[in-house]
């Protein structure tokens, strides 16, 4: 079986010849869409039938949360509130006269799995098949870059809403990602424009941060590491070390589907042990620890250089025997696509689930 474990973005709003290229090869396994790839629902629907038309089992992705992060905001598509927005709701006990019954908790957790359900409706009624959500993070108060898109600084409160919400994405047929483990939510940097540091033991961050993962371990579709260095436990950033990916979230915390690389593009990515590296070099570093598929995002723009160059390098790298193609891994990237077919747009908006969905939310 050949591996694809490349994610790569696309420039505009419709696939060029160099797009459709750059898709069609072998080692190519998905795109992530940004808002520059969108205008309106139909010509995002456009644009994912004529990247299915190249490849119809290439991955369709788009970072979706709410809040902050959410590609596509107009033309119908719910504006879906922060992920703290349930955990406030979570800590309401639901006394006052215009508070609706029920204990914070159920209310929270109802209006999880809805929001996931919107989001994952929506998505798909697009042709986006996954988005890269929920986020496991803590919020400690330290990280300006997690802040909001965290449930919660409770990890059993995060686990519960994250479940709730990812119960809501396999109602609408779509697969969920955790991230950014073993956790962002302590290292005040952020990994886009520097590289964090988190100075805790092992114990503390498998304490705190990483139980989500282990509690989650058989529900979760996939997982993101963080471009963060854990200094007690690896020099190198959690994406890029074998101790954190193998030894710790697939054999210690019994993880068994998909890793993805962050962005590899990021500050984050680029410093390993204390020097620059080119973009293939690190995704083999990603995936020799034990990522399944590497991102790369945010290079089609220009001439694309990068993309081919990491497409050509990947290549050689692969030939040289640097990195090994993985029938596991392309079978994890295989699971991750939908299984059933989606209720489209104008169905979607009439559908009973869908409407009752809309009125949970926060």
């Amino acid at each position: 079986m050949q591996h694809a474990p490349l994610i790569l973005d696309i420039a505009g709003t419709r696939l060029s010849a160099a797009d459709r290229r750059r898709l069609a090869h072998p080692l190519t396994g998905g795109v992530i869409l940004f808002t520059r790839n969108w205008q309106n629902r139909a010509q995002l629907l456009e644009l994912t039938s004529a990247i299915k038309s190249v490849r119809d089992d290439l991955l369709i992705c788009v970072d979706h949360e709410g809040g902050r992060v959410q590609r596509f905001r107009s033309d119908g598509f719910t504006q879906l509130p922060a992920m703290a927005a349930f955990g406030r709701m979570w800590m309401d006990d639901g006394r006052g006269a215009a508070a609706r019954p029920g204990s914070g908790a159920l209310r929270a957790t109802n209006a999880a799995t809805a929001a996931g359900y919107v989001l994952g409706a929506e998505l798909r009624a697009c042709g986006v098949d996954f988005s890269f959500t929920p986020v496991l993070d803590l919020d400690w108060g330290r990280s300006s870059v997690i802040g909001d898109r965290a449930f919660h600084s409770d990890a059993r409160v995060v686990t519960l809403l994250a479940k709730s919400l990812m119960h809501g994405l396999l109602q609408a047929g779509m697969a969920n990602c955790g991230k950014h483990f073993p956790g962002h939510g302590w290292a005040s940097a952020d990994s886009h424009t520097d590289v964090p540091v988190d100075e805790r033991s092992l114990r503390a961050i498998l304490a705190d941060d990483a139980a989500p993962y282990g509690w989650l371990s058989s529900a979760l579709s996939s997982v993101m590491p963080a471009h963060v260095i854990y200094p007690k436990v690896d020099r190198r950033p959690a994406g890029f070390s074998a101790r954190w990916l193998q030894d710790i979230l697939r054999e210690r915390l019994h993880f068994q589907s998909a890793v993805f690389s962050d962005d590899l593009s990021m500050e984050g990515a680029r410093r390993l042990d204390g020097q620059i590296v080119s973009y293939t070099d690190a995704a083999v570093a990603a995936l020799q620890a034990g990522c399944d598929l590497v991102l790369l995002c945010n290079q089609s723009l220009g001439d694309g250089r990068a993309l081919d160059a990491l497409l050509e390098g990947l290549e050689s790298a692969l030939a040289a025997g640097r990195w090994q193609a993985s029938s596991a891994s392309e079978a994890r990237r295989l699971a991750l696509l939908p299984q059933t077919p989606p209720l489209p747009w104008d169905e979607l908006m009439f559908h009973g689930a869908y409407l009752a969905a809309l009125e949970l939310l926060p």
